[in-house]
């Protein structure tokens, strides 16, 4: 997607020299904001099937627990992402044909929202999910990070179309 100069000046991460900084949001009023995110772990059926059994412990259980606890540390992790006060978090992971779908969802009260708390989540639960199954296949693929919704904060709601998510899921199962 091509951006034009109008948009490039709305990218708040940057000052007039062009030299990365944090967002000061000291003025904005804390609100409830939440989001959404996906990511999907590609995996042979034979490893799916090999998931409750797996010496390591329930990797999904694992993964769904670090996804949590990325939310929390996003910050830690991406340099100017403010550290929020996290006030719900949650990850469902389901099996589905072809691998794992992994949703986010996180909430806070705070002056930014949780956007990257939530791509966080996911890409860490996906991580998790590879980290805890690569004995059975190194083959296994991450992908579909994406922001299903968010809601709260100057922007308002945000809620990614259907369409792009309905094409991917026909295009796994042909």
């Amino acid at each position: 997607m091509d951006l034009d100069p109008a948009q490039v000046s709305k990218l708040s991460h940057y000052d007039e020299r062009g030299a990365a900084r944090m967002v000061d949001v000291s003025d904005k009023t804390p609100t409830r904001r939440t989001a959404r995110a996906h990511a999907f772990v590609k995996m042979p059926a034979a490893v799916t099937r090999q998931l409750p059994d797996n010496p390591k412990g329930d990797p999904l259980e694992v993964a769904r627990i670090a996804g949590i606890n990325a939310a929390k540390r996003t910050s830690d992790l991406i340099p100017l992402c403010h550290p929020l006060p996290i006030t719900h978090a949650d990850i469902e992971i389901r099996l589905v044909p072809g691998g794992a779908e992994i949703e986010s969802s996180v909430t806070t009260t705070a002056p930014t929202g949780v956007e990257m708390e939530a791509l966080t989540a996911v890409s860490i639960a996906a991580l998790t999910v590879y980290d805890m199954t690569k004995a059975l296949d190194k083959s296994i693929e991450i992908g579909e990070i994406h922001l299903l919704e968010k809601e709260g904060g100057k922007s308002g709601f945000y809620q990614r179309e259907e369409g792009l998510r309905r094409n991917r899921l026909v295009e796994r199962n042909v």
